[in-house]
């Protein structure tokens, strides 16, 4: 949903990009910085329960997570080694956010159950949880199908949940939850998170399924 903004955004980096190559920092350094810094971000908010603060945060590490591929396109382009290290560094930082969030869930329900006001258990951390689990696997599938799909020389980069549109799921919810509203609100977006992960992993497996039908080959051992 939000791929068609890379193009405009990318323009607005530029200058920052050139300063990044100025002061000698590769692309692929720029990568390592992003992914250490999200996944510290995402833990510490995860623990100190500063959700509003946290989001804001990680959603400008976010933002810039396109700054590696502007500095890679103003010193030489692009090497196959980086692009395969900032795929293998997302996945980690995608893992971290939404572990973050779990952590700060399990958080909320230990501080629930030792109120004695409260009856019952915490179900909307329990749904929230849950779904952020769910959300996990899907998110590494839908990596995955694109992956494996190109590896049998298919694309498979379709889907109605891409990395940007899930991260701007989490973080908003974060956001909303940590303004003020009630702890329902986040669980309610990961339930959402979740559904439309399944929803873009069907998608790309439809989509290749048909492109591989119409020129069926046998399975390469080598990619087992």
């Amino acid at each position: 949903m939000f791929e068609h903004l890379r193009g405009p955004w990318k323009r607005i980096i530029a200058p920052i990009a050139r300063g990044l190559v100025r002061i000698g920092i590769s692309a692929n350094g720029v990568t390592i910085i992003g992914a250490v810094g999200t996944v510290v971000v995402a833990i510490a908010t995860g623990l100190t329960g500063w959700l509003l603060p946290g989001a804001a945060v990680l959603a400008v590490l976010v933002a810039f997570d396109s700054l590696d591929g502007s500095v890679a396109a103003l010193t030489g382009g692009g090497t196959q080694f980086g692009a395969f290290l900032d795929s293998t560094l997302d996945r980690i930082a995608d893992w971290a956010v939404l572990a973050g969030v779990i952590i700060y869930l399990r958080r909320h329900e230990v501080l629930w159950a030792s109120d004695p006001t409260h009856h019952g258990p915490d179900v909307w951390a329990q749904i929230g949880m849950a779904a952020a689990l769910f959300a996990i696997m899907t998110s590494f599938v839908t990596s995955y199908a694109r992956a494996r799909a190109e590896a049998e020389g298919f694309e498979a980069k379709n889907g109605i949940a891409t990395r940007s549109d899930r991260l701007v799921i989490i973080l908003v919810g974060m956001a909303l939850t940590g303004a003020g509203l009630p702890l329902a609100v986040l669980s309610c977006f990961l339930v959402v998170l979740a559904l439309l992960g399944i929803v873009t992993v069907w998608q790309r497996i439809s989509l290749v399924n048909r492109a591989m039908s119409k020129n069926p080959q046998p399975a390469d051992p080598s990619h087992e």
